[in-house]
């Protein structure tokens, strides 16, 4: 569910309604007057919640949801759908919810700036916070004693600073929780939305992205890196995490504690880090991979779809063993060595 710190709930809607808008019929059976009071994921969802699931692993989601309502599509088998959720058939389930969604959040893009003052009234200041030249700071937000923060930095609606932080200058932080202790380097993004669209023939439709981002204590993130909140659930950061500059974390990722993080590192969204994961320089990770404890990635290593134990060390692309990519690594270039003699020889 969206968190009313950060999202405005223009709900509760009828399932007729919600129908209407999505382009779906109505269920047989179902009560067209029910009223569905917010959306929600499938893991946390409740009998008043909407979901939606697409098939594939959300299937098995599905199957232990609580989800009194919720978009299936042509992919989703009947026995998928647990006793008590109403599935709404739709060609499309991520469009139809993203229907859905804009009409119970419809102001989930970007803030809307319209206070007069530079600090709204309603933020709670701690002792000895030093704010620069030029801030911004949103309704109901909180920063916690010690803090600093650099000009011409944004704070939006409802944002939690915590102690001792410092957060550089052309920040902007939206829809998120920063624990103690937390740098945040000049020109980071912590918060925008995430990259979220359904494609279809008649084009892209956008997923409002309703999560928050949770950034745990100690936490490093460098110059103009990028954090987008959750669609649905949060993007966590572990306590410890050290993120260096130009670095894209995704909607939806979990990394672990202590987890290293080198330039230009690229995640999609839903990935998973365990703790002490490292990644080097331009890594890139598909999106819903899994990554064990203690895993390590040399620079450009390319992560597709899949779980990765930890405890190893991995390169190359596609990604494989550390050892097993130099043996093909030196194999090719023996290779291409003996067929240059070859043709040198010829001639």
């Amino acid at each position: 569910m969206a968190d009313p710190r950060f999202y405005d709930n223009r709900g509760p809607f009828t399932l007729a309604e919600i129908c209407a808008r999505s382009g779906s019929s109505l269920p047989a059976g179902a009560h067209g007057n029910a009223r569905i009071a917010d959306l929600a994921s499938l893991d946390g969802a409740g009998p008043e919640h909407l979901a939606y699931c697409v098939g594939g692993r959300a299937s098995r989601e599905l199957a232990v949801s609580h989800a009194g309502y919720c978009f299936i599509g042509p992919k989703v088998k009947a026995e998928s759908v647990p006793q008590g959720t109403i599935a709404i058939a739709a060609a499309d389930a991520g469009v139809a919810f993203a229907s859905a969604a804009a009409m119970f959040y419809p102001e989930s893009g970007l803030l809307a700036w319209a206070q007069q003052t530079p600090v709204d009234p309603s933020a709670i200041i701690g002792e000895d916070v030093l704010l620069g030249p030029g801030i911004v700071i949103g309704p109901n937000v909180e920063i916690g004693a010690g803090t600093r923060i650099g000009p011409n930095t944004v704070i939006g609606r409802g944002v939690s600073i915590g102690r001792n932080c410092e957060i550089g200058s052309n920040v902007t932080i939206t829809h998120a929780y920063l624990g103690d202790h937390v740098l945040v380097l000049p020109g980071a993004q912590i918060g925008q939305p995430g990259f979220g669209f359904n494609s279809s023939a008649a084009g892209h439709a956008k997923i409002p992205q309703l999560g928050r981002v949770i950034v745990q204590d100690h936490v490093e993130v460098g110059a103009c890196s990028t954090i987008d909140r959750g669609a649905l659930g949060d993007t966590v950061i572990g306590e410890g995490t050290k993120i260096d500059n130009l670095v894209q974390i995704g909607h939806n990722d979990r990394l672990g504690r202590h987890c290293i993080l080198a330039g230009q590192v690229g995640l999609s969204g839903s990935v998973e880090l365990g703790n002490f994961v490292v990644m080097g320089g331009q890594v890139g990770a598909s999106d819903h991979v899994r990554v064990g404890d203690g895993a390590t990635f040399a620079g450009r290593a390319g992560l597709g779809p899949g779980d990765y134990p930890g405890g190893k060390i991995y390169g190359g692309y596609p990604v494989r063993e550390a050892r097993e990519w130099m043996r093909e690594t030196g194999a090719l270039a023996l290779l291409a060595k003996r067929r240059k003699k070859a043709g040198d020889d010829k001639n």
